[in-house]
């Protein structure tokens, strides 16, 4: 997997920000484990509004957004409010869980702890249709464009989401889904090929025989979904174990 300390150094955006971050970790390519040598680097995280800014009139900037280019690198940052965070993580939504847990962390403390502990607990059937709807996008947009980077996303998440249906396990680095989950064998050549060029054109690539292998890989999805130990939603008491999380953290913080 690829190493933080191969990445720009980060501490300087974690100081920046204005509010206090929970944790800040690395996604993207560098999480799902085929970086270009021009890929971004994406930092995601959470920071936490103070009570005043949930309470009085003015919006809450629940979201953060930057993009900046520093030392020829293209940086990404989005951080969402702790609340906004864990409301998206009972959604069933698979890129905050990743995020969450992502080894590669920039930043981290004790309530970055506390709540990837509580993740196992939001972890549902249902989180196959985020994956499964993530890789119909992007398999329409490697047709439009040709290119690898999307190729590669929809093999990535079609695997994440078989091996977490298979074993409530939320691994995002393609090359480790690799050795778990049955999938072509060119896909690491794909891997590989990728790393001259973030935008690089998925060439030489048999689109029939690759468009069959990625709907053979739907119907695994399917049947993972149908066979797996996951329940259909949270129980009663993640819900309360994450609403006393918020709320001490916030009255905390």
């Amino acid at each position: 997997m690829t190493e933080l300390l191969e990445l720009p150094d980060l501490a300087s955006v974690v100081a920046a920000q204005p509010d206090r971050l929970l944790f800040a970790t690395v996604s993207g390519a560098h999480l799902y484990g085929f970086p270009s040598r021009d890929s971004d680097v994406d930092v995601r995280g959470v920071h936490l509004l103070p009570v005043d800014a949930l309470i009085g009139l003015r919006e809450p900037e629940e979201t953060r957004s930057r993009m900046w280019e520093r030392d020829g690198v293209e940086m990404d940052l989005v951080t969402h409010d702790l609340r906004k965070f864990v409301r998206l993580m009972l959604r069933r939504n698979g890129y905050v869980l990743e995020q969450l847990l992502s080894p590669l962390v920039a930043h981290t403390t004790g309530a970055h702890t506390e709540l990837a502990a509580l993740a196992p607990g939001v972890l549902t059937t249902h989180h196959a249709h985020h994956y499964r709807g993530f890789a119909a996008t992007q398999w329409r947009l490697f047709e439009r464009s040709g290119e690898l980077k999307p190729l590669l996303y929809t093999f990535r998440v079609l695997l994440t989401g078989i091996h977490l249906m298979r074993t409530g396990e939320v691994v995002a680095h393609l090359p480790t889904l690799l050795g778990s989950v049955p999938a072509p064998e060119y896909v690491a050549e794909l891997i590989a090929a990728k790393a001259d060029a973030e935008h690089g054109a998925a060439t030489g690539v048999d689109t029939g025989r690759v468009r069959a292998d990625v709907e053979a890989l739907h119907t695994v999805l399917d049947e993972a979904q149908a066979a797996s130990a996951l329940p259909d939603a949270p129980a009663p008491a993640t819900h309360d174990a994450l609403h006393d999380f918020v709320v001490r953290v916030r009255l905390e913080g």
